[in-house]
């Protein structure tokens, strides 16, 4: 009965190794994207327990299990390492400067936590430049009414669907555009940012839907999103920051896919996982949320904050303009920017 179980276990974590490599939208399948971390932990227990199972059939059996365990350890490792302080870096570490930085403070707050004085607590004693707070409905809005008079600038999109938003600014907003790229119940912000040295940057502010049961059974739509953004991002000239849940792991397909087509830089690689989901089963954790720079930042500080009672954490971030390209960024390839064509069509499509 030991060894069935062994032998079960053992086939289902190698099929869910390689399953995320079929490239289909359902969410059944992209949910094979998160759990990369925990995937390895089991695929090492369970090579461990295949050498102290004295009642294996055959050598030949458990040399077979063997081998096929490695090589999901192989390739679970090579894809979780650029995530930790063996990877290497895409943005260098700078000292932090007010006059050419930018401080972020991101959140999903979760619509249905009522914990509003542990979301005020924290802007307050981290005194960002930028809040943006997602899953905000009108009690959230009235919530944060305490933070108001720190922020000379305010974008309010309070929704009851669970995709309003809320951006709040002490520097200048420039610009502002509320756009619903690919479902017109779900907004997202575009902003041109004075820094207090009068540089000026683009901030696109974002929280795609996720693939889940019951709600969007496909990755379709979110994908889109990420990827038009990340398009817009590549085109636009200026300093750009991606910021928000994206409700996708960091190394995810889609996120990889994003990253060459924007030719942005995740803060993350050669840092750590800096997990914000789930923060109420730690056994769960991946990340969610989010801040991409373009190759005009160097990185001063990326920190995973307290909890505020959601079932995420908040991320905050402090970057800063340099004179020179710090940042080494991907490129993507004629497939790759034609997929990504097609993945925008398809989620335009299936929105219309």
């Amino acid at each position: 009965m030991t060894e069935l179980l062994l032998r079960v276990f053992s086939a289902f974590f190698i099929f869910a190794t390689f399953f995320p490599l079929v490239k289909l939208d359902y969410w059944w399948v992209r949910v094979f994207d998160y759990p990369r971390l925990q995937k390895l932990v089991i695929i090492l227990i369970l090579g461990l327990l295949w050498l102290a199972n004295d009642g294996a059939s055959q050598a030949s059996e458990l040399y077979i299990w063997l081998g096929l365990l490695c090589i999901c350890a192989i390739y679970l490792t090579s894809k979780v390492i650029p995530f930790t302080l063996l990877g290497s870096k895409m943005i260098d570490t700078v000292p932090f400067d007010e006059e050419r930085g930018i401080h972020i403070l991101v959140a999903n707050v979760y619509q249905y936590n009522d914990a509003y004085h542990k979301a005020v607590t924290l802007v307050k004693k981290t005194d960002p430049d930028v809040v943006f707070l997602v899953e905000t409905d009108k009690a959230w809005e009235k919530g944060m009414s305490q933070i108001e008079d720190r922020f000379d600038f305010q974008i309010k999109i309070p929704l009851d669907n669970t995709y309003g938003l809320l951006f709040y600014s002490k520097l200048e907003i420039l610009k502002q555009e509320i756009n619903y790229l690919v479902d017109d119940e779900i907004p997202s912000l575009e902003l041109e940012i004075k820094l207090r040295n009068g540089e000026i940057i683009t901030i696109y502010a974002i929280h795609p839907t996720p693939p889940v049961p019951g709600e969007n059974t496909e990755s379709t739509e979110r994908d889109a999103e990420i990827l038009i953004v990340g398009k817009k991002s590549k085109e636009n000239k200026r300093p750009t920051l991606v910021i928000g849940d994206l409700n996708d792991v960091a190394w995810s397909y889609t996120t990889t896919l994003f990253l060459k087509i924007s030719e942005m830089a995740d803060p993350r690689r050669g840092r750590g996982l800096f997990n914000t989901f789930h923060a109420k089963v730690p056994l769960f954790r991946w990340p969610l949320d989010h801040i991409f720079l373009s190759k005009h930042f160097g990185l001063a500080k990326l920190k995973i904050e307290n909890e505020i009672g959601s079932d995420h954490f908040p991320i905050s971030m402090k970057a800063v303009l340099t004179p020179q390209n710090t940042t080494d960024t991907l490129e993507a390839n004629g497939e790759e920017k034609k997929e990504a064509r097609e993945k925008i069509s398809r989620g335009l499509v299936a929105e219309d």
